[in-house]
């Protein structure tokens, strides 16, 4: 077996050699792996000089024909732009050693207009990525059904929003459906305010029943969550960082996207508060309880992870990145797995602390201040088996003493 990096590279990526060699050990890249990233940065520059290329001429489509040769070659990993071949494209990009990748330009009516919707979101109404991901998903399906003449969207009405929708409710559950109802909402909404159509259609999409009150409760009993607890293995770096993703959850009644966009200055210690990103780009101060700062500081103190973005939780496999609010639940479900429960996802720890603290006797309203509910409806939710709770929220009827 040779050495780590005895790897040489020689065209025209020769000169970047040291720098990424540097950067992937950076990004927590063990140098053996960091030396199969070094074969893929050979094969390219080598690729590049046997077709007489430099490294500006690395466009979008000459990365598809390197990628498919490649494949041809046999190789198992780096064939897609998703692999090596992506962090090292990524890599040079940043270097200045290729171009960068040239965005997307539409090309037709309907791209144009989700383009503008997608700016119209991200810009005015500062949505996150993964809603405006979605909302232009379900805005580019209405425009596919609908075939639009020389009118453009002046010529959709009332009746095609409807047969969208009826449409769709065949093939989704009264959630999913609610969800298409309210970007489908957002779509016309722009529309109309951008003057593509004569009138306000977003009244004209119906709702699905979906009543938050229904259904048997999501919480798990206190002994189940310290199942959980228990099952993260303290003496490793895993299991320290699991721990303190599990007790955010539990003790604060985190989101997991509000976990995963959690940051090393985001912890007052001296205070003893943390703040949180939540919804609509809310910020709220939080005070921080003992457990949870213990889980914290060893999670921190002994072998976490440090990225260069600051943030709190990160993969524990190279590239270092920030964990995602996918990587918090998927965390949550695997510690279901070792403590023997059925699949248990993030959120339903945001119901267990609901529910732990309703039953302790705190008040809906200050069930809703900790959980940072805009609306008491929302609450309610989780006083669906207490009706004595709910009582507290109902407003008497006139000229009816209580």
């Amino acid at each position: 077996m040779g050495k780590p990096f005895a790897v040489k590279v020689v065209g025209p990526l020769e000169p970047y050699v040291t720098d990424y060699r540097q950067k992937l050990l950076s990004l927590g890249y063990s140098p053996w792996s960091a030396t199969a990233h070094l074969q893929v940065m050979r094969h390219l520059s080598q690729w590049l000089a046997d077709q007489g290329l430099s490294g500006e001429e690395f466009t979008e489509s000459r990365l598809a024909e390197f990628v498919e040769e490649r494949r041809k070659q046999g190789y198992a990993k780096g064939q897609t732009a998703n692999g090596m071949v992506r962090v090292l494209t990524a890599f040079l990009r940043d270097a200045g050693a290729i171009p960068a990748e040239v965005p997307r330009v539409p090309v037709t009516p309907d791209e144009e207009l989700l383009e503008s919707f997608t700016t119209y979101l991200r810009e005015e109404r500062g949505l996150a990525a993964r809603t405006i991901h979605w909302c232009r998903y379900v805005a580019g399906a209405f425009l596919a059904s609908q075939h639009l003449g020389e009118d453009g969207p002046r010529s959709i009405s009332a009746k095609d929003v409807d047969a969208f929708m009826r449409a769709e409710s065949e093939k989704r559950g009264a959630q999913s459906l609610n969800s298409v109802a309210a970007s489908l909402r957002a779509f016309l909404r722009f529309l109309y305010l951008a003057e593509h159509t004569p009138t306000a259609l977003a009244a004209a999409v119906p709702w699905s029943p979906c009543w938050r009150t229904s259904g048997i409760t999501l919480a798990l009993a206190v002994e189940e969550v310290e199942k959980l607890l228990a099952s993260c293995d303290r003496d490793t770096v895993a299991g320290r960082r699991d721990l303190a993703i599990l007790t955010l959850l539990w003790r604060l009644g985190l989101r997991a996207c509000e976990v995963a966009a959690l940051r090393l200055e985001d912890i007052d210690w001296r205070n003893g508060e943390i703040v949180v990103r939540g919804k609509g780009n809310r910020r709220d101060v939080l005070p921080l309880p003992t457990d949870v700062g213990e889980a914290l500081a060893e999670h921190l103190l002994k072998g976490a992870q440090r990225g260069d973005d600051g943030a709190l939780f990160q993969d524990l496999r190279a590239p270092h990145r920030r964990l995602t609010s996918t990587g918090v639940s998927a965390v949550v479900l695997a510690a279901s797995r070792r403590a023997g429960l059925a699949p248990v996802r993030a959120h339903r720890l945001r119901h267990s602390a609901a529910t732990a603290m309703r039953r302790a006797g705190a008040p809906l309203f200050e069930i809703g201040q900790v959980l940072r509910h805009r609306h008491t409806v929302t609450t309610a939710g989780y006083a669906k088996e207490d009706p004595d709770a709910l009582l507290q929220m109902a407003r008497s009827w006139p000229g009816v003493s209580s």
